[in-house]
């Protein structure tokens, strides 16, 4: 993932006071009628949790600039019913990591619609990681949700007091490239494993020009796949990505042979 750095919009700053000090109020979020029936598909009887998670980016979200305010109205059609679809690609039980998590897109959603998940939010930004632990709390999802503060290198890598994160499934949400999002995302996932990409429209010209790049990751032939077909408008698009291998860390050959005769010179100076 890249740096810790802060998004260029939105962000509570002088001069943008009067658009963030009102937050939206609930009703800018109830779920319209019209996709009522998508969302009890989705959701089922978790369907008032989600309520409940839309009200609370459509507030503190836009408050900490994680949400733009002309988004409240479409987070539904936009954003929980979105990721909710991706759900249908995940197995039953599996482990999730969310890489760069911001609001919870679509890590938690996925926790939502799917209490049979365990879930880690990747995030590496601290207002971002207090709003999602606020929401964990709040949402009652503790004991299937935790949040690692943090980027995908340092979570695959782990330290003295973390071992290194690995799950069945990696996700991922508008983050970065096909290439770099390979990179940053299939260490963390098992050998078997997929990373499960959120694209838009580009998602087959991504896999064009970084099929390459995949593959010497030790990644499979990236698939597209399309996620709530005759459920939502437009379906949701992902590529799909096995780890089929474990790749380590890349060596400069002309280096170790340069270094490798360096050192027999130098025994036989020694002797």
């Amino acid at each position: 993932m890249p740096p810790s750095a802060e998004p260029p919009a939105p962000v509570s700053v002088p001069g943008d006071q009067e658009e963030f000090a009102e937050p939206p109020v609930p009703a800018d979020v109830t779920l319209p009628p019209e996709l009522a029936e998508a969302a009890r598909t989705l959701f089922g009887d978790r369907l008032d949790l989600a309520a409940a998670y839309a009200e609370l980016l459509a507030t503190e979200g836009v408050v900490r600039g994680l949400i733009g305010p002309r988004e409240a109205p479409r987070i539904w059609e936009r954003h929980l019913l979105n990721c909710a679809a991706v759900a249908e690609r995940i197995p039953e039980g599996a482990t999730v990591l969310d890489v760069g998590s911001g609001a919870g897109l679509p890590g938690l959603v996925l926790a939502i619609a799917r209490p049979d998940l365990t879930v880690t939010l990747i995030e590496p930004l601290a207002r971002r990681t207090s709003f999602l632990i606020e929401a964990v709390q709040q949402l009652g999802l503790t004991k299937m949700v935790r949040v690692f503060r943090g980027r995908a290198e340092e979570a695959a890598a782990g330290s003295r007091d973390t071992p290194p994160l690995r799950g069945d499934i990696v996700t991922a949400r508008a983050v970065a490239p096909l290439d770099r999002l390979a990179a940053w995302c299939l260490p963390l996932v098992v050998p078997g494993g997929r990373l499960v990409a959120l694209k838009g429209a580009s998602a087959a010209e991504e896999i064009a020009e970084h099929a390459g790049a995949v593959a010497r990751l030790g990644g499979g032939e990236p698939e597209v796949h399309r996620c709530g077909v005759g459920v939502i408008e437009p379906p949701a698009t992902v590529i799909e990505v096995v780890r089929e291998r474990v790749v380590g860390p890349v060596r400069k050959k002309a280096a170790a042979k340069r270094s490798r005769g360096g050192r027999r010179a130098g025994r036989g100076r020694d002797r």
